[in-house]
């Protein structure tokens, strides 16, 4: 799978990309990440990409020009077209049922990433992206949600995990299920032990126990708003 992230801060994702199941997912040709610093492509006096909205308001928004001239030029790097994302607390609510979409339709994505006070409409308009949001919050820029859509979608990729399983048993990846509680050495910590079960060696008690600590989970959060 192919990422081209388009942000006027890509300084910010260098020590992302050194880290972890990412690193070594790139170094096995299984992820490629590309970073383009849409700046470049403007043609105003000191690379300005950004101005102040038509009818007042607070905040500056970024343009169009630069924005429309790297992302047709990012288009074309590769055969094959990116699927344009627009990183906004105004889009669709980004979750596992997504995440698999994104997994099995793309190939690849250009997480397109803002700053200010968003965009100029007409990119939304022109460039018609699709637009994720990572909840009901506000962060500094799209960066860091870029980094949370990598970091879900590359754990469905074969052979990132290692092991196939393992993404599976995920919270959410089983009807939205909340993942059940999990234990290692020491066997008691303060007075906390680990159930018995899960130190008898009956497979069917466990998968019994976890499925059912699973759906209590589920419901208790649920029951709280979480």
């Amino acid at each position: 799978m192919r990422f081209d992230i388009v942000t006027l801060f890509p300084q910010i994702f260098h020590s992302y990309l050194q880290q972890s199941l990412l690193k070594l997912a790139i170094q096995r040709d299984l992820v490629q990440v590309r970073l383009w610093d849409f700046r470049l492509w403007s043609k105003e006096r000191m690379q300005k990409v950004d101005d102040k909205p038509f009818g007042g308001g607070p905040g500056m928004l970024i343009g169009c020009p630069a924005v429309f001239d790297c992302v047709e030029a990012v288009q074309i790097d590769d055969d094959e077209p990116a699927q344009l994302v627009m990183l906004t607390p105004q889009g669709q609510r980004w979750n596992q049922e997504l995440v698999k979409e994104f997994a099995r339709r793309h190939h690849r994505l250009m997480l397109l990433c803002g700053r200010y006070e968003g965009f100029d409409e007409r990119i939304r308009e022109g460039l018609k992206p699709r637009e994720i949001s990572m909840g009901d919050f506000i962060t500094n820029g799209g960066e860091v949600p870029a980094m949370a859509m990598i970091d879900s979608m590359i754990r469905l990729i074969p052979a990132v995990l290692g092991d196939e399983a393992s993404h599976r048993e995920d919270t959410f990846s089983q009807h939205d299920f909340w993942e059940y509680p999990q234990y290692t050495r020491p066997r008691d910590f303060r007075g906390m032990a680990v159930p018995d079960v899960l130190l008898g060696g009956d497979h069917s008690a466990i998968q019994r126990w976890r499925e059912e600590q699973s759906l209590l989970r589920s419901q208790q959060r649920k029951e709280h708003g979480e």
